[in-house]
């Protein structure tokens, strides 16, 4: 088990130990997240499960959050901009508030999975995480940063200053997070499943709450969804075969695309893994985004002809037309991924997130609604101009690495806009570079956005005097932090199955074994 905390990872590893797969040992982490990470995920998040077992096909289970609005189409509220201090020198705008919530997803998709490809009663993997929002969860350092910048937004309403806030300041590091209404959400849902949380009580407190607040998430919104089975987007690199998430998430896609780039163009130096980075950016149009939502996008945007015109320029060092003037200003993403293998190769690769949180939590219910309607990165087109019914579109990116059909290597990440040269760059690391995971996950990286090259210490110095040769404009960072990722993995040796787990010290991640 690789997650984000120390008690996600080790309730994953306990069902392991206890004879469950690594879908069941997944939802335990995930849902114990929920309290051990709780700013970046929960019942009112939504996220992706890929799910690899070497006797039967690799699927995506597809609970991202949806856009609502059926029957309440005209919002009566405007979003809130809230600044939020990633660093000193640089606040960054997150939009919250009721006009903020979409459709949440993880209620659905955890049951879905469990139903599907788990084999341990709902019942039994909420006792642990039900018993910890109880009691109360001491808050590590790398929490108590999460909770200090997202202050205004844990903390905008009555509701969430109670819970993050009870002393009149936000919790610190070595307090107790405890939130006794998701511990009675968690029983519930072991109880009874998610019709509580689509069609029952559950989900009419929360309709109406955000309704009332100006908000457009129906009751129909909440009975309408259902998780999706999809087919995973793959690419060839290194001989290896990479799956990951597919459209109408744009993040996958591009790792693919990425990674085909550099497999073309026979390198994995740190200027061609920058080249491949931009030719991803600069392939980000208005076009794009529309035709995530067409069936066959992936098939059509991985062709031969785009891959070899890329290649040409990224193996001549020439940057594409439109470099440098591409993609919009980054945002911290508060997501958080898990990765499970067991004894038997499975492998359950999965992320989650609520955005920033919207700042609504519904009281009765445990739930913090997610502000996906309000973040810019997953809206490029404007706000509230994606139909109800569609699902927003992710960066978040679950991915597994096979090797003549065995895993290799399970991984995603948690940071917006960084996932995808989080876990391109994780993947180089353990296949050409021959790293172990946690080697691989904790090496420096850089990340391509918006004209700028945002590089960790420890980077290779003449790549990046390379870079700026070609025009790039460089941002080096002065310590390791989590605006570059959050990257949890698992790699497999195919031949002996000797596992090694890498946990992102940048988002304070740990490995368990069983």
């Amino acid at each position: 088990m690789a997650a984000g905390h120390p008690l996600t990872a080790e309730a994953g590893a306990r069902v392991l130990r206890e004879g469950g797969n690594a879908v069941d040992a997944a939802v335990a982490a995930v849902l114990t997240s929920f309290v051990a990470e709780s700013p970046l995920t929960g019942l009112g998040a939504g996220g992706f499960m890929l799910i690899h077992d070497p006797t039967g096909e690799d699927v995506l289970l597809d609970f991202f959050v949806e856009v609502p609005g059926r029957t309440v189409g005209e919002r009566r509220s405007e979003l809130l901009p809230i600044p939020v201090y990633f660093s000193p020198e640089q606040p960054q705008v997150f939009n919250v508030g009721a006009a903020s919530c979409g459709v949440p997803g993880t209620a659905a998709g955890l049951a879905r999975a469990l139903d599907g490809f788990g084999s341990v009663p709902l019942a039994e993997l909420v006792r642990e995480p039900a018993r910890l929002a109880r009691e109360g969860v001491e808050v590590n350092a790398q929490q108590a940063f999460i909770f200090k910048i997202l202050d205004p937004i844990l903390t905008n309403q009555p509701e969430g200053a109670a819970i993050y806030a009870p002393a009149g300041r936000i919790l610190l590091e070595g307090e107790r997070f405890v939130f006794g209404e998701l511990a009675d959400a968690l029983e519930r849902y072991g109880a009874e499943g998610s019709e509580p949380f689509y069609t029952g009580e559950v989900a009419r407190r929360v309709s109406e709450w955000v309704v009332e607040r100006g908000g457009t998430l129906g009751a129909d919104d909440l009975a309408a969804y259902e998780p999706q089975i999809r087919d995973p987007v793959g690419a060839r690199y290194a001989g290896r075969y990479v799956l990951t998430n597919p459209p109408p998430s744009s993040g996958g896609v591009l790792i693919a695309f990425a990674l085909a780039l550099l497999d073309a163009a026979g390198s994995s130096n740190l200027a061609t893994v920058v080249a491949a980075m931009e030719e991803a950016q600069v392939a980000r149009t208005e076009a794009f985004f529309h035709g995530l939502y067409e069936e066959g996008f992936a098939r059509q945007f991985l062709t031969q002809e785009r891959l070899d015109g890329a290649a040409d320029r990224v193996r001549a060092g020439t940057r594409p037309p439109e470099a440098g003037h591409s993609g919009s200003g980054d945002r911290l993403g508060s997501t958080t991924h898990i990765t499970a293998v067991d004894g038997n190769g499975r492998c359950a690769s999965v992320t989650c997130s609520n955005g920033t949180g919207s700042g609504v939590i519904v009281p009765g219910t445990g739930i913090h609604v997610n502000n996906m309607l309000g973040e810019e990165d997953l809206n490029p087109l404007g706000f509230h101009m994606t139909p109800a019914g569609r699902r927003v579109t992710s960066m978040m990116s679950p991915t597994v690495v096979l090797r003549n059909g065995q895993l290799e290597m399970g991984l995603g990440s948690g940071g917006s806009n960084r996932i995808r040269s989080a876990v391109l760059q994780t993947i180089i690391r353990v296949i050409a570079d021959g790293m172990d995971a946690q080697e691989a996950v904790t090496a420096p990286r850089v990340h391509y956005e918006a004209g700028a090259v945002q590089a960790e210490p420890g980077v290779d110095e003449r790549g990046l005097d390379t870079l700026a040769a070609r025009g790039f404009q460089l941002v080096h960072w002065h310590e390791r932090n989590l605006f570059f990722g959050g990257v949890h993995g698992v790699a497999r040796d195919p031949v002996t199955g000797r596992l090694t787990g890498g946990g992102d010290p940048r988002r304070g991640g740990a490995v368990a074994y069983a």
